[in-house]
């Protein structure tokens, strides 16, 4: 199943930076994101040469993106020796007609040549110039993208825009799978996360658990190795980021936490943690009502998949080469709610987000986060500085009835109290997110906030 599931806004901006003439565009994300489907959506219906590099070298890449533009303007390949000749035939072809030319992976001939980003800088200037062309230049390998973007790049100035394309969210991600429940959506989610790789090699006519134990952990299958497969593509030191990404999946958030668990010295972490955090695979999390360079921040696995692979998959490795998966099957079903639990925080997050945008809360808020002091943690904190308004959130994945509301909302309040923000001054707004809420509108006529995934 190949789904190719809505880029609105980055098709948006692609056919603006088309209509606006000549353009060179840098276009990159993590493996599996969709870049590849997203380039091949926006030249539907236009002139375009696609070529996907690969890692032989500047002369192998070069013949063969001479051989499909030969193969594009119908004639017999010419003979090249480098991406110059390339680039001097196509340019010799071209009419008043404008084209676009996408180069996928293009870090990889980065990698084998660091002479391509000059090499190109000078197709750009040179032999190009005066052409109606959209030249993309797109990529996986995301730290070598992003020095593309620097004042030392030969290509800097030569840009004229960049997209880092992201993983969906959720709101993106419930409008597929037809066959299944908003519940079971979430489950979905919590276990692939925003990329519409993995998401498609789940099938919405089998049991989320079944899916699972046949996609995830059955050896020989894609999502088997994935984790593994991309940690050793992306980074050279894979065994050190295995290790922290097994120590946060196991709980333990905090720089020395980590370092324990992972053998590696706190003070060289940063710059592992760093690396993790462009690729989108961990994210640094502070109290919400605190400034970005507080001490007293932790860390947690962003990537839904890496999560849950840490989480299920690898430490039961074993099991899983000998085939028993029924063992693991199990474990997961026992457990999946918990992990599901602390998602459905971020999914929940994201659907204040928007109702945010839609203006459908009490006031809106510019700064959406966590907060927590020593034992005590709420889940969501919404603040709008300049109002004094503040509103707290408990996540529940579970279904809660009148009663039990009424207690979490005591308890809320309770921690509240504790968060140092205009205390004197503030205006307070109570909220709870579940799976389902009976009596929501009793609960409302209260002055709280509820919501459940009906309204999700």
């Amino acid at each position: 199943m190949n789904r190719f599931i809505d880029r609105e806004k980055e098709l948006e901006f692609l056919e603006e930076k088309f209509r606006n003439g000549r353009g060179l565009i840098i276009l990159y994300g993590r493996r599996r994101v969709g870049k590849t489907e997203l380039i091949k959506q926006f030249c539907r219906n236009k002139e375009h040469i696609y070529f996907l590099a690969d890692k032989r070298g500047s002369l192998s890449n070069a013949e063969r993106f001479a051989s499909i533009a030969a193969e594009h303007f119908g004639d017999l390949p010419p003979k090249v020796k480098n991406f110059d000749d390339v680039f001097q035939y196509i340019a010799k072809r071209l009419n008043e007609k404008k084209i676009v030319i996408a180069i996928d992976e293009f870090s990889y001939l980065v990698e084998k040549d660091d002479s391509i980003p000059s090499i190109f800088q000078l197709i750009w200037d040179e032999i190009l110039k005066d052409k109606k062309i959209m030249l993309i230049l797109c990529g996986s390998l995301v730290s070598m993208m992003e020095e593309l973007l620097t004042y030392k790049s030969p290509l800097y100035g030569r840009r004229t825009a960049q997209w880092k394309l992201m993983p969906l969210r959720f709101s993106d991600v419930k409008n597929i799978f037809p066959n299944y429940s908003i519940e079971e959506k979430v489950k979905v989610y919590s276990i692939l996360g925003g990329i519409p790789f993995y998401l498609n090699v789940f099938d919405d006519k089998k049991d989320v658990f079944a899916n699972i134990e046949e996609k995830i952990l059955t050896k020989g299958e894609i999502l088997y190795e994935e984790v593994e497969f991309l940690l050793r593509e992306e980074l050279r030191d894979y065994s050190s980021y295995f290790s922290i990404l097994e120590a946060i999946a196991r709980g333990n958030s905090k720089l020395s936490e980590i370092a324990n668990f992972s053998r590696i010295q706190a003070k060289d972490l940063p710059k592992y943690l760093s690396v993790l955090m462009k690729l989108d695979i961990v994210e640094k999390i502070y109290p919400i009502t605190e400034k970005r360079t507080t001490k007293r921040t932790i860390y947690k696995i962003k990537d839904n998949f890496f999560d849950f692979y840490f989480r299920f998959v690898y430490p039961f490795k074993s099991d899983l080469e000998l085939g028993n998966t029924k063992k693991v099957i199990e474990v997961i079903k026992k457990e999946l709610n918990s992990f599901i639990g602390k998602k459905f925080e971020d999914i929940s997050r994201e659907f204040l987000y928007e109702m945010n945008l839609k203006g459908a809360l009490p006031f809106r808020f510019s700064d959406i986060g966590t907060w927590w002091e020593r034992d005590r943690e709420i889940d969501i904190v919404a603040l709008n500085k300049e109002e004094k308004k503040i509103l707290f959130c408990e996540v529940k994945w579970q279904d809660i009835n009148k009663n039990e509301a009424e207690k979490i909302f005591e308890n809320l309040k309770e921690k509240a109290e504790q968060v140092k923000w205009f205390n004197k001054v503030r205006k307070e707004y109570f909220c709870l997110i579940a799976k389902e809420i009976k009596d929501k509108k009793d609960l409302q006529e209260k002055g709280y906030l509820v919501f459940d995934l009906k309204d999700f």
